[in-house]
C-alpha cells in the first residue's frame, strides 16, 4: 500500500508535469502560430514590396530611357541649330564678301567719275577762259574799230 501510495504520488505527479508541459507545449504552439502568421504577414508586405519596388524599377527605367530621348531630342536640336548658324554665318560672310567687292569697285568707279569730272571741268575753265579771251579780244578790236571810225569820220 505504501507503495501504492509512492505510485499514485508519482503517478500524480507526472500528471501534472505532463499537464504543465501540455500547457507548456500549448503555449509554444500558440507562439509558433503567432509567430507563423507574423511570417505570413512579413512574406506578404515582402511580397508587396517587391512588386512595389519592382514597379518603381520599371518607372525608373522609362524614366531613364525618357530623360535619354529628351537628351538625345536636345542634342540633335542643337546640332541643327548650330549647323543652321554655321550655313548663316557662311552666307553672311559670303555677303560680306560680295558687298566689300561692290563697295571697292563702287569707289573705284567714283574715283574715275571724279577724275573725269575733274578733268572735264578743267576742260571747261580752259575752254571759258579761252572763250574770255576771245571775247576780250574781240571787244578790244570792236572797241578799236569804234575808235578808228569815230577818227575817220
Amino acid at each position: 500500500q505504501e507503495e501504492k501510495k509512492q505510485l499514485t504520488l508519482k503517478v500524480e505527479e507526472l500528471e501534472r508535469k505532463l499537464e504543465s508541459a501540455s500547457a507548456q507545449n500549448i503555449e509554444f504552439l500558440q507562439v509558433i502560430a503567432k509567430r507563423e502568421e507574423s511570417i505570413h504577414q512579413c512574406q506578404l508586405r515582402l511580397e508587396e514590396k517587391s512588386r512595389e519596388c519592382s514597379s518603381l524599377a520599371r518607372q525608373l527605367e522609362m524614366a531613364i530611357e525618357d530623360a535619354k530621348r529628351q537628351v538625345e531630342q536636345a542634342r540633335e536640336r542643337a546640332v541643327s541649330r548650330e549647323r543652321a548658324a554655321q550655313s548663316k554665318m557662311l552666307d553672311l560672310e559670303t555677303q560680306l564678301s560680295r558687298n566689300k567687292t561692290e563697295l571697292n569697285q563702287l569707289r573705284r568707279s567714283k574715283e574715275d567719275a571724279e577724275r573725269r569730272y575733274e578733268s572735264r571741268l578743267q576742260d571747261l575753265r580752259d575752254r571759258l577762259e579761252q572763250s574770255e579771251s576771245t571775247n576780250r579780244s574781240m571787244q578790244n578790236y570792236v572797241q578799236f574799230l569804234k575808235s578808228s571810225y569815230d577818227n575817220v569820220f
